[in-house]
């Protein structure tokens, strides 16, 4: 294939790239810093920044997703890596079934998933109704708290994550493991010696991609959420619909995209790394 055809080929991904995403991000950043003034004159003009970065409560509500972000990542790292472990390196029937659970909620919709979970664990759901069961006090429901969206991110995000992990676990071969338990490794020696090593570039992709949909999400903080303080998302709708401001929800779209760069381009570096390893 030659260098003509080649570019002709990315040449409509790379348009509608442009048209779709770059174009609007430009048209944001330039509608938030070049404002309409009272005499219908444009201006330059950073006020909107400097009210978002001055305003206790938009302060709180982008520290609370950045929590939730952080809090999310974590807790899905250490429950898809050792789902990945299993569905690595096992063999028969029963990993099938548990990858078959595990990739599930990929297929639940967001706003089915939030019903399910408001009927499990919120007030008077069936954890309640078990626990009264069997004569034990309630405990105290995450719905409509920050761990409610805590919840349901880590379950919507959890097949992605363990397809992210087994990939990347998929380079890792069999026989070095072999050869390590024959020369007596324990299994925390494989892993921290031998896994671990070549787990840093898949660990990085996976939480790139889940920092990337969880600091954007919407449906699931809005609905298992509190009202106050907010995730940037429903921060965001409720800017431009209920307050009919849409040059601060404009604003506050270009600071989340700002976030969600910084982490694209951990990703962007780790898929071209790992191209010129593959050279």
């Amino acid at each position: 294939m030659n260098a003509s055809t080649g570019l002709l080929l990315v040449a409509l991904p790379v348009l509608l790239l442009s048209w779709l995403i770059v174009y609007p991000i430009i048209a944001a950043v330039i509608g938030t810093i070049f404002v309409r003034q009272p005499d219908g004159a444009t201006a330059f003009s950073l006020a909107s920044y400097r009210f978002f970065f001055s305003d206790a409560y938009s302060l709180t509500n982008l520290w609370l997703t950045l929590w939730t972000t952080v809090v999310c990542g974590l807790l899905l790292l250490v429950t898809g890596l050792p789902i990945a472990l299993y569905l690595r390196f096992s063999q028969g029937r029963l990993p099938a079934y548990v990858q078959g659970l595990a990739i599930f909620p990929m297929f639940v919709p967001s706003i089915i998933l939030s019903y399910a979970l408001i009927r499990t664990i919120g007030p008077n759901g069936t954890v309640d109704i078990l626990l009264n069961a069997v004569g034990l006090p309630k405990l105290p429901s995450p719905y409509l708290t920050p761990w409610g969206p805590v919840i349901g991110l880590v379950w919507d995000n959890l097949p992605l994550t363990v397809l992210m992990l087994t990939a990347g676990l998929g380079n890792i071969a069999k026989s070095s493991i072999e050869a390590a338990r024959d020369v007596g490794a324990s299994p925390l020696r494989v892993f921290v010696s031998i896994i671990m090593p070549r787990m840093g570039n898949s660990l990085l992709v996976t939480a790139s991609f889940a920092v990337l949909g969880i600091f954007s999400s919407f449906t699931l903080p809005y609905v298992l959420g509190p009202a106050s303080p907010e995730m940037m998302g429903p921060f965001m709708q409720r800017t431009f619909s209920d307050l009919n401001d849409p040059l601060n929800a404009l604003t506050q779209a270009v600071i989340t995209f700002g976030f969600c760069l910084f982490f694209g381009i951990f990703y962007v570096r780790s898929i071209a790394k790992n191209r010129e390893a593959g050279r």
